[in-house]
Parts: structure tokens; sequence; C-alpha cells
């Protein structure tokens, strides 16, 4: 079996299965590895377009560049959405709606982690990996989203860089719910109208930010989504993937 490929991002139009229910059928798993490779087992079986893995802890959860993603059982949204068809912009659409959800505080940090401002920097509220199979038509969207984790109860290097919505457990489901409708919402707009989303909860934007190659400011994103960077000799460099850090500071 072939790895999943990373989904690009383009300003191309929406899928008409974007009008289709998502979150159904639903299945929840009380403990798993990872709710992505669940839900693309289900993907590869035939599973319908909104088909939605849940669960309660994960063991191996990733996010971008392979780093795990680590919250105790029970304290945070973990789930993964299967689109059939999916449009090309979905890791900036679902950076929205988890936004959308999460209130007027939270910020992207491209291409998709969702932020909250703190003294000396950004902290990480939740993550969006998008993984498929382009050729077959199909991509799982996974979400994690620190609902009522403790940060204190994190892995201690996390302390400093991780933010919670400080909600009880019991909003868990409610705000599952609700990020369902945003993410129904938000896959049948235009590509310019998340575009445009993105740009207003740009955390980046302004920031002096550094990558493999250089350093620059942040200058928010092009019509294919792609990172825009001032740098400082003259001149843009535009960025369509790695990993991008924020200075202190910047």
């Amino acid at each position: 079996m072939s790895a999943p490929e990373s989904l690009g991002r383009s300003p191309l139009g929406r899928s008409p299965l974007a009008r289709r229910p998502l979150g159904r059928p639903r299945v929840h798993l009380r403990r798993t590895g990872s709710t992505n490779d669940a839900a693309r087992e289900l993907a590869l079986a035939g599973a319908p377009h909104g088909t939605l893995v849940t669960a309660s802890e994960q063991t191996a959860g990733r996010g971008r560049q392979g780093r795990r993603w680590s919250a105790p059982a029970g304290s945070a949204l973990l789930m993964s959405l299967l689109l059939r068809s999916p449009p090309p912009l979905l890791p900036l659409i679902a950076g929205v709606a988890v936004c959308d959800v999460a209130g007027a505080q939270a910020l992207v940090k491209w291409p998709n982690d969702v932020v909250l401002e703190r003294a000396g920097g950004l902290a990480k509220l939740a993550g969006v990996l998008a993984e498929g199979r382009p050729q077959e038509g199909w991509a799982v969207l996974g979400v994690g989203l620190n609902v009522a984790v403790r940060v204190q109860d994190l892995p201690a290097e996390l302390h400093d860089s991780a933010a919670t919505l400080g909600r009880g457990a019991d909003q868990i489901e409610p705000t599952l719910e609700r990020l369902l409708e945003a993410l129904q919402r938000r896959l049948a707009e235009p590509a310019a109208t998340t575009l445009q989303a993105w740009r207003e909860r740009d955390a980046l934007r302004g920031r002096t930010v550094e990558w493999s190659a250089g350093r620059g400011r942040g200058e928010g994103i092009d019509g294919a989504g792609r990172l825009v960077v001032a740098l400082a000799e003259g001149g843009y460099a535009t960025l369509d993937a790695g990993e991008v850090h924020l200075l202190r500071g910047g």
C-alpha cells in the first residue's frame, strides 16, 4: 500500500458532494492509534462521503511533518472525516472552520494550525492534517482540538506552546456538532470566500518567520493558498510546503 499524499492547495471550485451531510455514518473508538488511519481504511473499503471516525484517545495521533499529537484521554476532540471529491483548498477550509468554532480570538498559523496569541508567541489550540489519494478522488481530514485539555496535564515540553478552549469534557460532543456544521458551510463556499476568511485569521501576517531556506516577514497567502514572505534583502518568496517557524519577538 502506498503512503497517503498530502493535499495541495488551489483556488479551484467546489464539489457538489459538499452539500451532502457530514458525520454519517459514524464510528466512535474508545482508543485507537490514529483516527486518520482508521478513516483511511474505511475509505479504501468504499465508505461513503461524510463518514466520520472519532476517538476518546489516540495512541499514535500525528500532525504535519510526522509530529505526534498528544492529549489526555477524554479531553480533546479527535476526529477524521472522509471526503469524496475534496476541494483542493481543503486544509485552508478546515482551519477556517475550526476558527469558526473556537471563537474570535482563534487564528490560523500557515498552513493550518489553529492558535491563540499568548505573551511571547502563539500557542497551538488545534491541528489539521489532510491526507488522501487525489488520483482516487478522496481525502481524510483529521482534526485534533483541545476542548477540555488542561495544559498542565500535557508533556512538560508542550506547556509553553499549547492552548485549550478550557471547556468541560461534556462539551466535546457539542463542539463536534458545531464543527461539522461549520465544515459543511465552508465546503460549500467559493474558493475566494475561503481565501478571504483565512486572510482575516492570518497569524503570521507582519511577523518574522524562518524556514529551511531563509527568513522574512509574513505577507499573507496568494490565490493558491501559498505563503508569501517579504525578504529582508528585497523581493518575495512563495512557499507551498515545508515548515515555517515564528521567531520570538518577530
